[in-house]
């Protein structure tokens, strides 16, 4: 890290911290309150997380994510996207941390550099943890209703993970 780099957050911390005293305002209980309201909204999210969570490995450890696996395989081939990509395709709305460990064991046992792996990693990045982050931002502003929120996110999701495969392949392939 240069030393530029590391001065990015003290030179913020303090141009706030002057800006706050300009205008004679208490610096340190504006920072109390942040704080507090941090704790509010971790109280909110929790619940939902550690039930997102808990669905992610449940399915995991049962079998399901293998049986789901091989009932979408033949969609996917008809779709130009790598059936061994399937897992993650399943577990990427659900979970970032879950589906870096299928990308991971996808590129092991692949290869970085083979379709498969790469496609694996544009996915990663061309994708969201629709499911998480609808339940960290929903929740933290209250909102109880979704409405279209999760079928429009499922449905950029999914055409993010053709895109990658197609993308991939043109590039790669």
């Amino acid at each position: 890290m240069s030393a530029a780099t590391s001065l990015i957050v003290p030179f913020v911390m303090l141009i706030a911290g002057l800006g706050a005293l300009r205008r004679r305002e208490d610096v340190f209980s504006a920072l109390a309150e942040g704080g507090a309201d941090g704790v509010r909204v971790l109280a909110k999210i929790l619940p939902p997380l550690v039930a997102l969570l808990t669905a992610v490995y449940m399915l995991r450890a049962s079998g399901a994510m293998d049986a789901l696996t091989r009932l979408a395989a033949p969609v996917l081939k008809l779709l130009g996207i790598p059936a061994e990509t399937a897992p993650l395709i399943l577990i990427r709305p659900l979970s970032g941390s879950g589906a870096l460990a299928v990308g991971s064991e996808l590129i092991a046992e692949h290869g970085a550099d083979s379709l498969i792996g790469r496609t694996a990693a544009v996915m990663l990045g061309s994708t969201e943890t629709t499911f998480y982050t609808i339940a960290v931002y929903f929740g933290a502003s209250g909102i109880r209703k979704t409405r279209y929120a999760i079928p429009a996110a499922l449905l950029a999701d999914l055409a993010g993970f053709a895109g990658a495969a197609f993308f991939t392949r043109l590039l790669f392939g």
